[in-house]
């Protein structure tokens, strides 16, 4: 009987296509999207794990130079004889190549490429016959320069060989750039000062902060896959509810006939089992291309903001397959649920009334409306209580599902007021008519909401985000000229050049260190009005900078502020010395905290760590010519000397980059929103026709009627746009208020963009306007004879 049964259900795909292709398109863009999505999360995690086994970067102490130079390797020997377990590593630009030099023996632990238990490579990494093993997009720069093979667990960019071969292609013979620290120690060992004074200890670098951005960000990823993926969704539950909408009396007459009906319900699971797999097959290739197009902006940008390198090639890795195969599947049955439900409970008699799905839906408004309600309220509770990431998306989900939910309530509403206040017979059978059609349609324009509410917030929030950083980078970036010196010897050469031809000269010097938990960057900045006039404190004492100044005072960042809930009038502790925090200021795109102190006490506190860059105030003009001095009468080369210009240019290229993949997923979503117009209203257009029948008997041609539908979807567009605005608004207030603030530390302030809305608007109600073209047209040109026949049959 199975066959039977399904081979009945087949025929209706072959008599509809048009609802198949909807059916399976709109499965495969929706899973298109999301498995898209987590193939770039998934590349994007596998370099992290690599970059983070080669030579264990982030997880042991470095011994380091405190002048930032290469030193003799003797000093390694010094250690070695002295009982310190140290490794000796050699790093530098080779074409482009990061090249790093390792002693395998000496190593802690098994650090790839090489491991000690592999005798084989082993012996051939340390022949000293130039071996390199290399990433796969490094070969091609090193071909020549020895025996270059490639690896896939070599972190991006990169390539690793013996020291003694780095050394000499790096041109660093006998020099050593830093000593990897075992982490076990002997228990008693002399002070590493006593052997090696110009070296100094670097704490392993804890992951967790890098780690916990680039989270953020991941999850952002998926939170924006899911959302298409939902739009997507509605496509599917559209087109599902609406065939089996028109198979009610196929249903009908197989129950008749003595299928029973939990048989029945199980085919048409087995049938939508069969559809979820070819559509999400071809979805996971379409995600393919979709994160090949936007990996290489990911990199850029995760390498930009947080200086994590990503493969710019997209690898297939199964765990994103699966996941886009699972959501497909999961997907369509959640799509199903509701129709395979009604099939279920509604009575076999009513099974063939063509109105039954309105009545349905009119049936499940005032529950519809009570979960919308619950839903916006949570979403309201968390909006005043949220304080995490996760809570911040559930309160983002409970918002925009409570949106969706409430939108074909608040239609059939502003509907039934127009109906009540129309006097002309025609006006009030249009608003009668698209009231009765809003159950068909409420899904197609959730999905719109949904797409242009996507938009305005994130447009807001980064349109916002832009204005803030341009000003942010207005005020900390004052200097005219900013130079970078490698040693004392230059800095001296750099003072007696611009010595009586700028304004001031700004130390720019730093150190790191632990604050209230957090790793904190600590700045001694000279007293001067370029920081007085330029800097924007978002909290202040009443005389912070005098206060800095005196000695007593330090200013915060908001990500330290916010992360230890530390804000002005309150003391932390600086190199084991207490300072008051006089002011919080914001710090936009730094991962982590920040401090600032006089110049004086920084002096003291860090002796060892001298200026190593400089601010140069001048006027504009006189830049270039300053630029030619300098290099002409220093060894400072040019491009340690960068305008402000230059700086500004290139973090806004950063920036810019940052959103392109964002961006491409708003276009997507929405894209995929008018094609959900489209379909639902092609799929309804032979199912008006015995409803528009009427209409024409009673006067009105068929171009009114294609007119009148065209009027209909784009109306209902405009009111869907009017209430995605607010959303939209309420989605870019909660990323910048509270997903923001989780995820990075800082809140940004929020703008209002009103052209940017009128041009989004405009696309949403052009969108509507094509999508209902084609279907209205085509109503226009119904043969009378179609119409005609309507009055023939059992409807």
């Amino acid at each position: 009987m199975i066959w039977p049964v399904l081979t009945a259900l087949l025929s209706h795909w072959r008599r509809y296509p048009l609802q198949l292709f909807t059916l399976t398109v709109g499965l495969a863009l929706a899973t298109a999207l999301w498995s898209g999505v987590q193939a770039i999360n998934a590349e994007a995690r596998a370099s992290y794990d690599i970059a983070a086994s080669t030579l264990g970067e982030g997880q042991f102490d470095r011994l380091v130079p405190r002048d930032g130079q290469p030193f003799d390797q003797t000093v390694f020997v010094d250690l070695r004889r002295a009982g310190w377990r140290v490794s000796p590593v050699v790093q530098g630009d080779l074409n482009g190549i990061r090249l790093i030099g390792i002693e395998p023996l000496t190593a802690p632990g098994a650090l790839l490429p090489i491991n000690a238990a592999n005798s084989a490579d082993l012996t051939a990494f340390l022949a000293g016959n130039g071996l390199i093993r290399a990433a796969p997009d490094a070969v091609a720069a090193l071909s020549g320069l020895g025996q270059v093979i490639a690896d896939d667990a070599i972190a991006p960019g990169t390539a690793i060989t013996d020291i003694g071969v780095a050394q000499g292609l790096l041109g660093k013979a006998g020099l050593v750039d830093l000593l990897i620290v075992d982490p076990v120690q002997p228990m008693h060992q002399p002070s590493v000062s006593e052997f090696a004074p110009e070296l100094s200890i670097q704490a392993a670098r804890s992951g967790a902060e890098v780690g916990r951005l680039t989270d953020s960000f991941h999850l952002n990823l998926t939170a924006f896959g899911l959302l298409s993926f939902v739009v997507g969704l509605f496509i599917v539950h559209g087109a599902i509810a609406l065939a089996f909408e028109q198979r009610r009396a196929m249903v009908r007459t197989l129950r008749a006939l003595g299928v029973p009906l939990r048989l029945l319900v199980g085919v048409m699971v087995l049938e939508l089992l069969g559809l979820a797999l070819v559509s999400g097959a071809i979805g996971t290739a379409m995600g393919y291309l979709i994160a090949s197009l936007l990996l290489p902006d990911v990199a850029a940008t995760l390498r930009g903001l947080y200086g994590a390198d990503v493969a710019n090639g997209l690898q297939f890795r199964p765990v994103w397959w699966v996941s886009g195969m699972a959501i497909a599947v999961c997907g369509t049955m959640i799509a199903a649920a509701g129709a395979l439900w009604r099939i279920g409970k509604m009575p076999i008699l009513s099974g063939a009334q063509p109105r039954a799905l309105a009545l349905t839906g009119r049936r499940n408004g005032q529950v519809q409306g009570w979960v919308a309600l619950a839903l916006l309220a949570v979403g309201c509770v968390l909006a005043a209580t949220a304080a995490g990431l996760v809570s911040g998306f559930v309160m983002l989900a409970a918002l925009l599902l409570g949106a969706a939910l409430a939108l074909p309530v608040l239609l059939a509403w502003v509907l039934g007021l127009l109906q009540a206040s129309s006097r002309d017979v025609v006006a009030q059978w249009f608003w009668a008519d698209a009231r009765q059609q809003l159950p068909a349609l409420s899904l197609a324009l959730m999905a719109l909401m949904l797409a242009m509410a996507a938009n305005v917030g994130v447009s807001t929030m980064v349109s916002s985000f832009r204005l803030t950083f341009v000003g942010f980078l207005d005020q900390r970036l004052a200097s005219e000229l900013y130079i970078a010196v490698d040693d004392q010897q230059q800095a001296d050469q750099l003072f007696g050049v611009v010595s009586g031809h700028v304004d001031a000269v700004l130390p720019i010097q730093s150190a790191r260190e632990a604050i209230a938990g957090v790793p904190t960057e600590i700045y001694g900045n000279r007293d001067h009005a370029t920081y007085r006039d330029n800097w924007l404190l978002l909290q202040s004492g009443p005389a912070p900078w005098d206060a800095v100044a005196g000695g007593s005072g330090v200013l915060i960042n908001e990500q330290l502020a916010r992360r230890s809930n530390i804000w002005v009038g309150d003391q932390i502790l600086v190199a084991g010395e207490a300072f008051e925090i006089q002011g919080v200021y914001g710090d936009y795109g730094n991962p982590l905290g920040q401090a600032v102190i006089d110049e004086h006490r920084f002096a003291a506190l860090f002796p060892d760590e001298l200026p190593r860059r400089f601010g140069l105030r001048l006027d504009p003009e006189k830049v270039g010519p300053l630029r030619e001095r300098i290099g002409q009468a220093t060894s400072i080369p040019q491009a340690n000397m960068i305008n402000q210009a230059g700086i500004k240019a290139a973090s806004l290229a950063v920036f810019d980059r940052t959103f392109t993949v964002t961006s491409a997923l708003n276009v997507l979503t929405l894209t995929v929103a008018g094609f959900a117009i489209l379909m639902s209203l092609l799929t309804l257009s032979a199912m008006r026709v015995p409803q528009l029948a009427p209409a024409w008997a009673m006067g009105l041609t068929r171009a009114q009627l294609g007119r009148l539908e065209l009027l209909r979807t784009c109306f209902l567009a405009v009111l869907t746009g009017v209430f995605a605005l607010p959303l939209g608004l309420a989605l870019a207030w909660a990323l910048l208020a509270i997903v923001n603030v989780a995820a990075f530390g800082w809140r940004l302030p929020m703008f209002l963009f009103p052209v940017d809305y009128a041009v989004l608007g405009g696309l949403a109600l052009l969108a509507a306007f094509l999508a209902a073209l084609w279907p209205a047209v085509r109503l226009a040109r119904t043969p009378p004879s179609a119409l005609l026949q309507v009055f023939s049959n059992e409807r």
